[in-house]
């Protein structure tokens, strides 16, 4: 069965006090989606700057994303410990700071090790977000506040691109870092105002699952390490055979530990056993890696392929923001009316139909029919989002609402950071300097199509329209561990 996702007195209405407080948490969530692709259309003028190879300058992205996922489980037991108003403002904090050291940096390893601070801050703000939002709107007002949520998780890495062109077209690069610093200062001092207090401190301290940060965290470092190498040394090199080793080894401790503990785990895998949860989760997953690789494959692909200039290539993104603005309220106001396994699916399409596009491209295609599939990706996303994420919270028992948020997180990120991972190999092992620079970006952009594919087959498996209101059980009356069958 489903889980209710609403009481029948719950609040219907998006009043100003929930508006106000989306408001402030989208400010936070903007801006740490925002930086975390701001760089991609700067690639080539970071590796000129500090002359490192494309292997090397890739770690500006993915030790960011990688940062953002190993900082989630974290949050997610340091909010349960210590408060969600004290986590926010200290992983605000974190990414200010980050930010000012990452404009600071004197050579690629300085900046990369920045990056990854500014990441371990923006991976706190990502899953208190939406956990205090979500418990702000309750089950019944739930679509409609995933609707704007999904404003910086879709939103925010698409203007990335725009933004970082028109700094680096007017501004030195370090104002692709310094951006960021009034809007993390305004998100402070806006939540200090607006966030309520912390409750007092449980008298029983939630104990943190050190075997899990042991293993899981290191697993998907070694993971994306191994794939980031690939590219420069081949898949026989040992670096790469150890790093894919080591990752799956930790992984398989880790399942069997969060299998088997009494105690609370970092992912609880155990979620997994709802078949709509397991198809979420995978359609989130797949979101992170097919929207960031695209963030990392279209502006190169602009620069070098159609020869445009920076500031154009980030331009050139703007018609993906705009189908994901359209999309996602559009998506907002329909998930609750019908429910994901329509949007999910027919955004899937969408985004298939325009990546397809771009694997048929070369230098000589028109824009008009790339700035068409532009708008079709940027629209599906917008309808696969809000949806799912909403279908999220329907398939869990309440009690593990934050710990569902947590693994949302965890995949999500993780699956940008694979995606990057994985077509920056393609990139590498083509050519991506060489006369072979065209056919290697046709290859890579099968990644985000194929992705398409398994949003669109696991769609289907999310939950469909909700029930009306009347009809619904009380939350509290849900029975914890029952499965969703949509």
């Amino acid at each position: 069965m489903a889980y209710p996702d609403a009481a029948a007195d719950a609040p219907t209405g998006l009043d100003r006090a929930l508006l106000v407080l989306v408001g402030v948490m989208v400010l936070g969530g903007m801006m740490s989606y925002l930086d975390a692709t701001i760089v991609n259309v700067g690639i080539s003028t970071l590796g000129a700057r500090f002359d490192a190879s494309l292997a090397t300058v890739e770690w500006v992205t993915t030790g960011y994303l990688l940062a953002v996922a190993l900082a989630i489980p974290l949050a997610g037991w340091a909010t349960v410990r210590f408060g969600a108003k004290r986590m926010w403002l200290l992983g605000l904090s974190l990414f200010l700071v980050g930010s000012a050291l990452c404009a600071a940096a004197w050579n690629a390893p300085s900046l990369i090790s920045f990056r990854v601070v500014q990441g371990l801050g923006g991976g706190m703000v990502d899953p208190i977000m939406m956990a205090v939002v979500a418990d702000a709107a309750g089950p019944a007002r739930i679509g409609r506040v995933m609707g704007l949520i999904s404003f910086p998780i879709t939103l925010g890495p698409v203007l990335g691109p725009v933004v970082g062109g028109l700094l680096l077209e007017n501004l030195a690069w370090e104002w692709m870092f310094l951006v960021s610093v009034p809007f993390a200062v305004a998100a402070i001092v806006l939540a200090i105002l607006v966030l309520p207090p912390d409750p007092p401190r449980d008298a029983t301290p939630v104990p943190l699952d050190a075997l899990g940060m042991a293993t899981l965290c290191p697993g998907f470092a070694a993971l994306v390490f191994a794939l980031s190498q690939a590219g420069s040394h081949g898949f026989s090199s040992i670096r790469v055979l150890a790093g894919l080793l080591v990752g799956t080894v930790l992984f398989v401790v880790y399942a069997a530990h969060a299998l088997r503990t009494a105690a609370i785990p970092l992912l609880d895998l155990r979620l997994f056993a709802s078949r709509a949860f397991a198809a979420a989760i995978t359609v989130m997953f797949l979101v992170g890696g097919g929207l960031f690789s695209l963030l990392f494959l279209l502006p190169l692909y602009y620069q070098q392929v159609h020869g445009h200039t920076v500031l154009e290539s980030g331009l050139l993104l703007a018609p993906l923001g705009l189908g994901a603005m359209i999309g996602m309220p559009v998506a907002g106001n329909l998930a609750d009316r019908m429910g994901a396994r329509v949007l999910v699916p027919t955004g899937a399409l969408l985004v298939c139909a325009g990546a397809l596009l771009f694997t048929r491209s070369d230098a000589g295609t028109s824009q008009v029919p790339l700035t068409i599939a532009q708008l079709a990706i940027g629209f599906g996303l917008g309808l696969v989002g809000a949806p799912t994420m909403g279908s999220v919270y329907r398939t869990v028992p309440p009690t593990t609402v934050a710990a569902a948020t947590g693994a949302v997180f965890i995949l999500n990120q993780l699956g940008a950071s694979l995606g990057v991972s994985v077509v920056a190999l393609i990139l590498q092992d083509g050519g991506v300097h060489t006369a072979a620079t065209t056919a290697s970006f046709g290859h890579a952009f099968w990644w985000p199509f194929a992705a398409g594919l398994v949003v669109f087959a696991a769609g289907f498996l999310l939950p469909g329209r909700p029930a009306p209101a009347a009809g619904r059980v009380p939350a509290t009356e849900a029975v914890p561990g029952s499965t969703a069958s949509g």
